[in-house]
């Protein structure tokens, strides 16, 4: 009976044709994202050789301050354009961006394409996610589209690599670029096809974009039980920092294995991701969300120890490919299970600011992270480095759980005034 259920909540979902079009250009955009993720990696590695963790490292930096910062002065400058709009704008500059990548020959003219695509896609996912609910008005119909959205997320993990795989076996990698501008090129045509139209928005004074901006971010700060997923947040952000930054570096330098090896060991990160993805209703039956996203953030630090401990002792490509799965499973545990607990101890009228605030701050984490496994083995040893992160993923761990303790010792308040709203909540 429930199987029946949940397939004709799917079967609801993708008979909306709007959404089926929005569903396949977000799948399409990260099947391209996926392609560019591996071939940056060579293309840093062509560029600077073993020192290419840090040239990723400061890339993918940059990449987070577009999301931070860029995500609402984005928003704020496309206000009065339709949602549709500003989709196909944000796809045509990261077509272009993506076309210029396989030219470069300096380190910083990545640096700079890196910014330019990564805040168009600051205003392309934000745009995107706020135009599903107005698409998709059932309640139950929503929860499976935020999960397809989810799914697609993971896929692309697995898929993208594989196809990267396959490709780098007849070409070279700058041709992953050429696939990267395709898929950008086939989600501004769905988009554009689609119709998606919510009214237009007139930006407001300053002082109104600044508490509509900052509305999420007190709300979490003022609550226990979003304070400890944001501890959390840095657990996963420490784990993922050290398998994309440094997969090329163990698979390429360390082991001087191929390329399609690199693409094989992101996959196998996806994998892990997928897998727990899957298993989390039935564990979440059984263990309350807080004690997954702890569990999670812990099992990011156990893996990141022993990544320090292969890189001291002697890597191998089946001992990457191990950790990288468990790093990407106890990753996923706490993403999925925290999106759980956002949802459960949100009212409605708060969810939109609190859920980008968690986009938000979840991504700062890795303005950190990102330097730390890029720069750090040069400046404290290759071993040392993951084990510095293990450090942080484990007191991250341990913070989110004593915040949640001590909130459960004291009296739960029922109701809750945010510092824009009024909010009723569950207790935590």
């Amino acid at each position: 009976m429930r199987t029946r259920i949940y397939y004709r909540a799917v079967a609801a979902l993708f008979r909306i044709p709007t959404f089926r079009r929005l569903f396949a250009a977000q799948v399409v955009s990260l099947l391209g994202t996926g392609l560019m993720t591996v071939a940056l990696g060579l293309l840093a590695f062509d560029l600077a050789g073993s020192d290419a963790g840090t040239v990723l490292g400061t890339a993918l930096a940059i990449k987070m301050v577009a999301y931070v910062v860029m995500a609402p002065v984005m928003r704020a400058v496309c206000a009065r354009w339709s949602a549709r709009s500003v989709m196909v704008g944000a796809d045509v500059i990261r077509i272009a961006m993506a076309a210029a990548l396989p030219v470069v020959g300096e380190v910083w003219q990545i640096y700079v394409l890196v910014f330019a695509l990564q805040s168009a896609s600051a205003t392309f996912t934000p745009t995107f996610q706020s135009v599903i609910p107005t698409v998709v008005t059932d309640r139950d119909v929503y929860t499976r589209a935020v999960s397809a959205s989810r799914i697609a997320y993971d896929l692309e993990s697995v898929v993208s690599p594989m196809i990267a795989a396959a490709l780098l076996g007849v070409v070279g990698y700058s041709f992953l670029f050429v696939g990267t501008a395709v898929g950008f090129a086939a989600s501004a045509a769905l988009v554009a096809t689609s119709g998606p139209r919510i009214p237009s928005q007139h930006a407001g004074s300053v002082g109104d974009f600044w508490s509509r901006t900052t509305a999420g971010l007190r709300i979490m700060l003022s609550r226990p039980v979003f304070r400890g997923i944001l501890w959390a947040n840095i657990a996963t952000a420490a784990a993922t920092s050290v398998v994309v930054v440094g997969s090329v570096v163990y698979v390429r330098a360390e082991l001087g294995l191929g390329d399609s090896v690199l693409a094989v060991a992101l996959g196998v990160f996806g994998a892990g991701s997928i897998v727990a993805a899957v298993a989390l209703p039935w564990l979440l039956r059984r263990v309350a969300a807080g004690r997954v996203v702890g569990g999670g953030a812990l099992g990011c630090a156990a893996a990141l120890a022993g990544v320090g401990l292969m890189t001291a002792i002697a890597p191998t490509i089946g001992a990457v490919l191990v950790l990288w799965f468990v790093l990407g499973a106890a990753t996923s545990l706490v993403n999925t299970a925290s999106t759980r607990m956002l949802r459960d101890h949100t009212a409605a009228a708060d969810r939109e600011a609190v859920f980008t605030a968690q986009f938000s701050l979840s991504h700062a984490a890795f303005l950190v992270t990102y330097p730390a496994a890029g720069w750090g083995p040069a400046l404290v040893g290759p071993w040392a480095t993951p084990v510095i992160l293990a450090v942080l993923a484990a007191a991250a761990a341990i913070a989110a759980r004593r915040t949640w303790s001590r909130a459960a010792s004291s009296r739960p308040v029922r109701a809750h005034r945010s510092p824009t709203m009024t909010t009723t909540a569950p207790a935590g």
